[in-house]
């Protein structure tokens, strides 16, 4: 359907599109691990970005394909909203709200795979850790930023400055998801964007697909900027981690500059994003506490999810991925 001009398509195919989504959510037994579900709506998502290869833009907007998208979306929100916890009372104060994301992101006693990584992953793992990052981070940044034009004042200027970290400082070389292609490249994998979105598990997907959820809707501009907070609070010692895996593995400075870079850049934005960012939004806007808190809880639950699948198949000596890469 979507290789079609949008205004050749007929009716009834139009009318199927609905009806495929709303049997697609009522017959799943679980829409977090629905690979069909996922990736429709990376696929749907992606129009708002790069686009899909053979897709008329036109897509993009087209009145039926966002209808369809909504039933999936509306779904995907409720099962989040039903199944993190996110802390109550907390005030709608700078240090407060900060104070609890630093809670939240505190490093637990469980298994992590930042530390299997850096200790014991083989090398066909190693690629394994890159084909699951590349879906989101070879576009590294983008879903998080649709919340600028959305903020104002403190707030705005607060996730400005993380972002202008993310893109290079105005140097192409240097944008983030520049240096994760150098990674896979220097790993010796295809670095196009896209690549292996057909080999990576629904729940990869759907930690991707939550952003964009988050970024594209301005209702939830507190939740977009709680994850953003959330994702940074957590980047800086499992990228230390993960360096060291690939060092261990002999793989050059090329491969660990992005892993190396995040050490040192994340550990400042995660006080920018809790202090400036996530508690100034509070301090602007009260009301959106609870949705901080909660894209900051989602941002949490599926990383666990997806570490916690990546770790029971190498753990089993399966792949972590549907296919090999």
């Amino acid at each position: 359907m979507l290789a079609a001009a949008p205004d050749t398509v007929p009716e009834d195919d139009r009318a199927a599109l609905l009806v495929a989504a709303r049997e697609a959510v009522a017959s799943t037994t679980d829409l977090l691990r629905d690979d069909d579900v996922q990736l429709t709506l990376f696929v749907l998502y992606e129009l708002h970005y790069r686009g899909v290869a053979g897709v008329d833009d036109r897509w993009e907007w087209d009145p039926d394909l966002l209808r369809a998208r909504a039933v999936l979306e509306d779904a995907f929100e409720r099962v989040l909203r039903g199944r993190v916890e996110t802390p109550t009372g907390v005030p709608a104060d700078r240090r407060a709200v900060a104070d609890a994301l630093f809670a939240m992101t505190a490093p637990g006693p469980g298994p992590s795979l930042a530390r299997f990584v850096g200790r014991r992953a083989t090398r066909d793992q190693l690629d394994e850790l890159l084909v699951h990052r590349s879906v989101y981070q070879l576009k590294e940044a983008d879903p998080h930023t649709w919340a600028i034009p959305r903020l104002e004042g403190g707030a705005k200027a607060a996730l400005v400055e993380i972002q202008a970290d993310e893109y290079g400082g105005g140097a192409p070389e240097r944008m983030h998801c520049e240096l994760f292609a150098v990674a896979m490249r220097g790993a010796g994998l295809d670095a196009t964007f896209g690549a292996f979105v057909d080999q990576v598990p629904a729940v990869t997907l759907a930690s991707v697909n939550a952003m964009s959820l988050l970024g594209l809707h301005r209702r939830l501009r507190g939740a977009i900027t709680g994850h953003l907070a959330a994702f940074e609070m957590t980047s800086s010692l499992p990228n230390r981690l993960y360096g060291d895996g690939f060092r261990r593995h002999g793989l050059g400075p090329d491969t660990t500059w992005y892993f190396d870079e995040h050490v040192e850049a994340d550990a400042v934005h995660e006080q920018i994003a809790g202090r400036d960012l996530a508690g100034g939004l509070a301090e602007q806007e009260p009301a959106l506490v609870p949705d901080i808190l909660f894209g900051a809880a989602v941002c949490l639950y599926l990383d666990e999810l997806v570490a916690a699948h990546v770790l029971d198949a190498w753990e089993h000596g399966r792949s972590s991925l549907r296919e090999a890469a």
